[in-house]
């Protein structure tokens, strides 16, 4: 990639909140780097210059992506680890880990149907975690996030690492379709767009709060709130739909994994006021895992923020939500007691 454009995709991200400043030294681990998300995952974290080591895992074709990341000119250090034999070492000394680990959907699978496979990659991977790198704020892509953030704090409770201000579920893809979605039909600039989305991370438990999104546009109808809600909520599967077999919603993905994983290092490096929508341990709602606006800190989930006012529309699109979710959950914490 010649500087020009290195430089340019740089100032791409910056615009989105990326980081633009070095800090402390810091070490990323991805897992499941060799995958459709974690390669341009692992691409956009090594344009982060708050990353000084980035630790790149998977079961097999690890090292050809490392060597290939590598050669781009930015200052993190690359390394790629491959098999269970090597999968200590990758994590040893970690700041973050980022799991995009597991199998992607496909057309007419749900998020569920990922359930049996993704649930005992994630128990495996989150097991090596407790052991080497039980401090590292963790970030849950691998599907279904309802369910595997369940299953990782079920894991760390039993090998008594488990901290819930350092366990997340990356949420954010949702948040940049509900931008994108919002900009497009408000006819307002996608730089400036805010829109909190909270809940979960599919189908109808995915809840944006259009009616709190910044800035305001006059021009949406009760009935374009409702259909860009639709929109978001099955965002993938209209990436799913549109490779017509061929894969998910992968680049999207990675990049929404990159702006979390870049909000944890600036909350992790001191920046102030670093706030993130994420799926995490809450008392927002009853249920024990909600995604909700969550500040960041030195020590991970500095104060998870609540929903604030609700229009009539996302009020009951809340109480819909929640026994799907709650389902979820318990089925995540079933798995992980069971096995």
């Amino acid at each position: 990639m010649r500087p020009s454009l290195l430089k340019s995709a740089s100032d791409v991200l910056r615009r989105r909140n990326y980081s633009s400043a070095a800090g402390p030294e810091r070490k990323v681990a991805i897992l499941g780097a060799a995958g459709g998300i974690g390669q341009p995952l692992a691409l956009l974290m090594k344009l982060n210059p708050l990353v000084s080591s980035l630790s790149l895992y998977d079961i097999a074709g690890t090292p050809g992506v490392a060597a290939d990341v590598s050669h781009i000119n930015s200052s993190a250090l690359v390394k790629g680890f491959m098999g269970d034999d090597q999968l200590g070492e990758a994590l040893e000394g970690s700041d973050v880990v980022i799991i995009p680990a597991g199998v992607p959907r496909k057309p007419g699978m749900t998020r569920d149907d990922l359930f049996n496979i993704n649930a005992g990659i994630v128990k495996a991977l989150c097991t090596a975690i407790a052991k080497h790198c039980p401090n590292a704020l963790v970030n849950m892509i691998s599907n279904p996030v309802n369910s595997t953030v369940p299953i990782a704090a079920e894991v760390f409770k039993k090998a008594g690492t488990y901290d819930e201000k350092k366990l997340f579920g990356v949420t954010t893809l949702d948040v940049v379709r509900a931008r994108t979605f919002y900009a497009g039909k408000g006819g307002v600039s996608v730089n400036d767009v805010d829109v909190p989305v909270v809940g979960g991370h599919a189908g109808i438990t995915i809840l944006p709060l259009f009616s709190q999104a910044t800035p305001a546009s006059n021009s949406l109808s009760p009935e374009d709130i409702k259909a860009l809600t639709k929109r978001t909520q099955d965002g993938g599967t209209e990436v799913v739909e549109a490779k017509a077999g061929k894969g998910s919603a992968t680049l999207s993905m990675a990049y929404a994994g990159a702006v979390f994983a870049d909000a944890c290092l600036k909350g992790l490096n001191g920046v102030p006021d670093i706030v993130e929508c994420s799926y995490v341990q809450s008392t927002v709602t009853e249920l024990p895992f909600f995604a909700s606006k969550v500040k960041l800190g030195k020590n991970g989930v500095e104060e998870v923020l609540g929903l604030g006012e609700l229009s009539a529309f996302e009020k009951e699109g809340l109480e819909k939500l929640k026994g799907e979710l709650k389902s979820s959950i318990e089925k995540g914490v079933k798995f992980a007691q069971s096995k």
